[in-house]
Formats: structure tokens, C-alpha cells, sequence
């Protein structure tokens, strides 16, 4: 299938002829995602190349990696991994193939439309903190909360996670802090959601720039000011419990 190419201010797509209108609203949102985060980080990404995959297949083909990130998360979250990063290039499904993807639940279209959102974060949190990817490597794995938890948080995206952790929550053994690669795409954002909730926007900006060394308890005692991982542990999981209540 041949591609067409669609174009923004700052970014370039790549797409069938049949998702023409589809690409002109994900440009629309990457435009509108780079000028909220351009407010927040020194540095944004220009020039970034946009591939839109018809299918889940094809999407595989072109970021061979997620299929493994799927096999390595929980189910809950594996539904919302619909798209990968690296370099300036950006591989998603494209807008028909995310709605053929959500269930049923409120907000599971939703979250899944803000995938490429979430994904042009993860580039603006990698510009401007050198040391995390995209993409994420295994060496970075203990990591992971940080990356997609950043960038699912300054996206917007986890606003839309309520019913997916609800689920997490009853499906799956009690989630450990901070959440594991398994759980890291779904339950990622919540830290920075609750760290914003207790000590302000600028610790979960200056939690983004951590350097992924050592034990990340260490940061997450600093970011939650000297409290002990334990009792945020505690306040974390009353935190997941209030977002999963109906």
C-alpha cells in the first residue's frame, strides 16, 4: 500500500490514502500536545516524523520491539501500548485502527486517542532529561514507570486510565511501589499524579529529569520529600484505590 504524506508545522505524516482525515486530527493534537508541553520543558522536538499503521500487524512490522513491551505488561495495559518511539519518529495505529481497538468501558477510546500525544511526550521528556530513551531498553526496565508514567501524565493521557486501573486492581495481584515493568504503562502516571496532588507541579516536572541510576526508591524518597518508601507505598495504593472506585 502506498503511503501519503501529511504535513503540520512541526511534524510530518505518514499514512493510506484512507486515513487522510484521521491524520489531519492527530496533527492537530501533537500541535496542540508540543504547545502545552513547550510550557513546561525548555526543550521541544522539531521536525518529527509521524507513521500512522493500519493494522496492528503492520505496526509490529514497523516497531518490532512492542510486541515484546506487550508481552512484558499486564493485559489491563497492554490495550493502551499502541504505538513506539525512537528517534524522531514516531510508529502509532493509526485513528480507525485505536477505535477498532478500545472496549467498551468509558474512557478506553479516549486513552487510546491520546496515544500520539503520549508518545510525542516521551520524546520531549528524553530531550530534555538525556539520560531515559525512548525507546526503552532493557537496561532501563526497573525504569519504565518513569518514562511511560511521565509522559502519560503530561500528555493528558491518564486522566482517561480510570477503568483500566479498576481492572488492574481486581484482575491482578496488589501492585508494588513503584510499579513494575509489568505495570509500568498503566500505573506509571499515577506517581506523578499523586507527587503533582501532594508537593506540586515542579516535583513531578524535577521527578521527569531523575537520572535512571542507582535504586529508584532514592528518587522517589526525594521527590516525596524524605518520606520513607514504605508510607508512600500506603498513600500511593489509597491513591489507586480512590481512581478505580466508581
Amino acid at each position: 500500500m502506498p503511503w501519503t504524506e501529511s504535513n503540520s508545522p512541526h511534524f510530518e505524516a505518514r499514512h493510506e490514502d484512507s486515513d487522510e482525515r484521521g491524520t489531519a486530527a492527530v496533527l492537530e493534537l501533537l500541535e496542540t500536545t508540543r504547545e502545552s508541553l513547550a510550557r513546561i520543558f525548555p526543550q521541544v522536538p522539531e521536525e518529527v516524523t509521524v507513521v500512522m499503521h493500519a493494522s496492528t500487524f503492520a505496526l509490529c512490522l514497523g516497531a518490532p520491539a512492542l510486541p515484546l513491551a506487550w508481552l512484558a505488561s499486564r493485559r489491563p495495559a497492554r490495550r493502551y501500548l499502541a504505538g513506539w518511539c525512537a528517534g524522531r519518529t514516531l510508529h502509532m495505529l493509526a485513528p480507525a485502527a485505536l477505535e477498532h481497538r478500545a472496549s467498551a468501558v468509558p474512557d478506553s477510546r479516549d486513552m487510546l486517542m491520546m496515544t500520539p500525544a503520549a508518545l510525542y511526550a516521551q520524546l520531549v521528556i528524553a530531550a530534555n532529561n538525556r539520560s531515559l530513551p525512548p525507546p526503552l531498553r532493557p537496561r532501563h526496565a526497573r525504569w519504565a514507570w518513569l518514562i511511560w508514567g511521565a509522559a502519560a501524565h503530561f500528555s493528558g493521557q491518564n486522566v482517561f486510565a480510570r477503568p483500566a486501573i479498576a481492572r488492574r486492581l481486581r484482575d491482578d495481584p496488589t501492585p508494588r511501589f513503584p510499579p513494575q515493568l509489568r505495570d509500568a504503562a498503566l500505573l506509571g502516571g499515577t506517581v506523578f499524579d499523586l507527587l503533582e496532588r501532594e508537593r506540586g507541579a515542579n516535583a513531578a516536572i524535577n521527578l521527569a529529569f531523575t537520572h535512571p541510576t542507582g535504586a529508584p526508591a532514592r528518587a522517589l524518597e526525594q521527590a516525596f520529600a524524605g518520606r520513607s518508601l514504605v508510607d508512600s507505598q500506603g498513600v500511593w495504593r489509597a491513591h489507586l484505590a480512590r481512581l478505580a472506585a466508581p
